[in-house]
């Protein structure tokens, strides 16, 4: 049992990880308060619904933006460096949301939520910019054996930030106001700032006279060849964009649950506390070797888990298929991750890491939409399930015709083109 749980030697063999690691943990957590306290903020000043959704948009929009241009910079200059400058413009981006929530500044409706949707923008930006940076980060800060285990650490800091950001930000929001909460975001910035400025160098493998658009052209292609890495991509889209549940939670509330907003809540809470215990127990899966089929076998759970979800009667077996979807999707990102990171070259890994950011953050939003228009046309049962009976039959056609992913053993990736810059 003991070989279960999380494996946390990354942390204790290296200081640059854990700087890697807390200034990530505390990010996700600034990031969770910063999209409640916007959310508030927008609904407090319109009330409407198309602001509050333009949230969404805008930040997506700007995120991919930052990402695509981010991979480049990632394999073209400094990656610590990178990271330092898109911290900073978080940061300065929270601020700015800070001072303009102050009680004594009056700038109108219109005018206030414009504000606030640039400087969402600017932030999304900034983290999509340094997203590819600090993905490809812990494969040159880490042993390759112990690349996995740095990966689950990595997304079990994300999910712990997924499941108290937000009850803490609607706390701090009711007893001390915006400005509070958008202050504490700022705050958690700064230490996410401390962490990287203590991080070593980390140039690019070697130079390069290749233009930044080349770069982005040649990174492109690489993903798209066959292998583990588009199969393993493939995966995780099929997953996403054909069964994403969180746009059906008040429908199935509401049908099921006669509405009430503690259920609603209870249904996030689900997904996040199963994440959060497949993190706490991912020794199990870091230590495998064959990750492509673990990848592969967690996809179909959380297919098969969301077609329970639609089908179920009771708030019981809602929340338990909720769980086990949270805790599929915990195992099939760990296990994305670490072949991502254990197939791609050095020289490409911040190219590559852009793409799966992309694709780890806004696939889930096109399905999210995807879902809710097939709801409006045939309900929500039959959105889930036969979305999940079409994700289930992408995922086994790529397992079955993609051997590069199925036969992936993480012992065949040694660290030759690695640089240990500790």
């Amino acid at each position: 049992m003991h070989g279960s749980f999380i494996d946390l030697t990354p942390l204790r063999s290296s200081s640059g990880f854990r700087r890697l690691w807390l200034g990530g943990l505390v990010s996700a957590f600034a990031a969770q308060l910063a999209v409640v306290a916007v959310l508030f903020h927008v609904w407090e000043e319109t009330g409407s619904p198309l602001w509050t959704g333009m949230v969404g948009l805008v930040s997506a929009a700007a995120m991919t933006a930052g990402s695509l241009l981010g991979g480049t910079a990632a394999d073209r200059y400094d990656r610590t460096r990178v990271l330092r400058w898109t911290t900073l413009g978080q940061l300065l981006a929270a601020l700015g949301l800070t001072v303009q929530a102050l009680p004594n500044l009056a700038l109108g409706a219109a005018p206030g939520v414009t504000l606030v949707l640039v400087l969402v923008a600017a932030n999304a930006f900034c983290a999509g910019f340094g997203a590819a940076s600090r993905r490809s980060l812990p494969a040159r800060l880490l042993d390759h054996l112990q690349l996995p285990a740095g990966i689950a650490l990595l997304h079990l800091g994300v999910q712990g930030a997924l499941l108290l950001g937000p009850a803490i930000g609607g706390v701090v929001i009711g007893a001390f106001g915006l400005a509070a909460c958008f202050g504490i975001c700022a705050a958690a910035l700064c230490v996410a700032l401390w962490t990287v400025l203590r991080l070593p160098p980390v140039p690019p493998p070697a130079a390069t006279g290749a233009s930044p658009w080349a770069m982005t052209r040649e990174g492109l292609r690489h993903v798209s060849r066959p292998g583990a890495v588009r199969g393993a991509f493939g995966t995780d889209l099929f997953a996403t964009l054909l069964v994403m549940p969180v746009s059906l939670f008040p429908m199935i509330n509401e049908m099921r649950l006669d509405g009430a907003p503690e259920t609603l809540g209870m249904m996030t809470s689900s997904v996040a506390v199963g994440g959060l215990l497949a993190g706490l127990l991912s020794g199990a899966v870091v230590r495998r070797q064959r990750l492509g089929r673990i990848q592969s076998g967690a996809a179909a759970v959380w297919c098969l888990a969301l077609i329970g979800y639609g089908l179920s009667p009771t708030l019981g077996t809602i929340l338990l298929c909720l769980a086990v979807a949270g805790a599929a999707d915990t195992v099939s990102v760990i296990a994305r991750g670490a072949i991502v990171q254990l197939v791609t070259p050095d020289a490409r890994r911040g190219r590559v890491s852009a793409a799966e950011h992309v694709i780890g953050a806004a696939g889930p939003d096109v399905g999210n939409a995807r879902s809710g228009l097939v709801a409006q046309l045939v309900g929500a049962p039959a959105s889930l399930v036969g979305g999940g009976v079409l994700a289930l039959i992408g995922i086994g056609w790529i397992a079955a015709r993609n051997r590069h992913l199925r036969d992936f053993r993480r012992s065949d990736f040694s660290r030759g083109d690695q640089t240990d810059t500790l």
